[in-house]
């Protein structure tokens, strides 16, 4: 177990478009914001097409992670997640899950860890920015190079 009291930043009310992608949206808005740690408490959001991890197949080994995506089109639904940095590259990454609910499908819900995402009318995030510690998002090569989040 890890664990580090926060020091909290600013906080904003973030608004995604219709038709924007929301991962490179939310990716770009902490880049202009310089932010390098936060999360996002919760999300509303609808989305024409999105993309997020599960399978219809039988799976040999359980206990790896499921690297297929499962397409769904028109839902709506909620989320949350963290915003951390990805040393190798540099960069803030989003690393989110959602619960979305097929519209067409009697709002049939799925839930897991969200690839990527089309923006239907619009995606509204609260943005908690980490002044300290740092987040890093590194891949643990003991557990399938899943990246895993530290603090510092």
């Amino acid at each position: 177990m890890r664990s580090h009291q926060l020091t909290i930043g600013r906080t904003f009310a973030l608004v995604v478009d219709h038709g924007e992608d929301l991962l490179s949206s939310l990716s770009r808005f902490c880049h202009d914001n310089a932010i390098r740690a936060g999360y996002i408490p919760t999300f509303v959001a609808s989305f024409s097409e999105a993309d997020i991890v599960g399978t219809c197949q039988r799976l040999d080994n359980p206990g790896a992670p499921v690297r297929s995506a499962v397409h769904l089109r028109n839902t709506d639904g909620v989320g949350a997640g963290t915003v951390a940095l990805d040393p190798a590259t540099g960069e803030v990454r989003p690393h989110l899950h959602v619960a979305l609910g097929v519209k067409e499908h009697s709002a049939t819900a799925h839930a897991s860890h969200l690839f990527n995402a089309r923006v239907q009318f619009s995606a509204e995030l609260i943005v908690v920015e980490a002044a300290a510690p740092s987040f890093q998002r590194v891949p643990e090569p003991g557990l399938y190079g899943v990246p895993l989040l530290w603090f510092g």
